[in-house]
């Protein structure tokens, strides 16, 4: 779903305009990123918690070369569901599981068949 969506849903339910329910759906998010630049975390009751947090230096590898990277302290940001959220999900999993063991269907912890069509790795390595 994209911003332009959400902005035509919530302009239908609640009878603004787009142009002004866009204006307020980016002052929202604006807000949130001001907060989380600010304060660091934002917490939104029943929905979640976003927050941002420092991830310590590292070494890593260049999967093209092999060769060691230094990957430097950068800061991220974190979201944590709430529990409301974590409840929808799970009754929408628990659907999908009963929807797809209904009709045969393989469920997701099922290995999909091969493809022998599909296309393997490329040996070049690119192109």
């Amino acid at each position: 779903m994209t911003k332009k969506e959400i902005v035509k849903t919530i302009s239908e339910e609640i009878g603004l305009t787009q142009l002004k329910t866009k204006e307020i759906v980016q002052k929202t998010f604006d807000a949130i990123v001001e907060a989380l630049v600010e304060e660091r975390r934002i917490e939104l009751r029943n929905f979640g918690v976003f927050e941002v947090k420092k991830r310590a230096a590292r070494k890593a590898r260049n999967p093209r070369t092999g060769t060691r990277v230094d990957v430097p302290t950068k800061f991220v940001v974190t979201f944590k569901p709430g529990k409301e959220m974590e409840e929808k999900v799970r009754l929408l999993e628990e659907r999908e599981a009963a929807r797809e063991g209904s009709n045969g269907t393989p469920t997701s912890d099922s290995p999909a068949p091969p493809n022998p069509g599909a296309a393997g790795p490329d040996p070049g390595g690119g192109s």
